[in-house]
């Protein structure tokens, strides 16, 4: 069974930094793209930043700069160092995995962020 176990969200005010940490069980993931979606208020869920099994990381245009993916192959773990943090960001963050970065096919159950102004 495949578990994503999220933590890391929060409040936070505008120009803050939050972490979000993900780690993976329940299959082989390095065949697998690992990173994060988000849904912000009213919204559709939308790709926020993703590493591919190969390591190839996409970012949302709107994170880049800000955001920083870091993903762990050997422990299943990924992370999500979001700077700069913007009301707009606000929404819950969800660890994904697929075998595509446009495809997630396992979410975790997903972590609030809030960022005030």
């Amino acid at each position: 069974q495949v578990q994503l176990v999220e933590s890391g969200g929060g409040l936070v005010q505008a120009g803050g930094s939050l972490r979000l940490s993900c780690a993976a069980s329940g299959l082989t993931f390095g065949r697998y793209a690992m990173g994060w979606y988000r849904q912000r208020p009213q919204k559709e869920r939308e790709l926020a930043a993703v590493v591919s099994a190969e390591g190839s990381i996409v970012y949302r245009d709107s994170v880049k700069d800000r955001f920083t993916i870091v993903r762990d192959f050997a422990n299943d773990t990924v992370h999500l160092q979001m700077n700069n943090l913007k009301p707009e960001d606000t929404g819950i963050y969800y660890c994904v995995v697929g075998l595509r970065v446009v495809a997630p096919e396992y979410w975790g159950q997903g972590t609030q962020v809030n960022v005030s102004s």
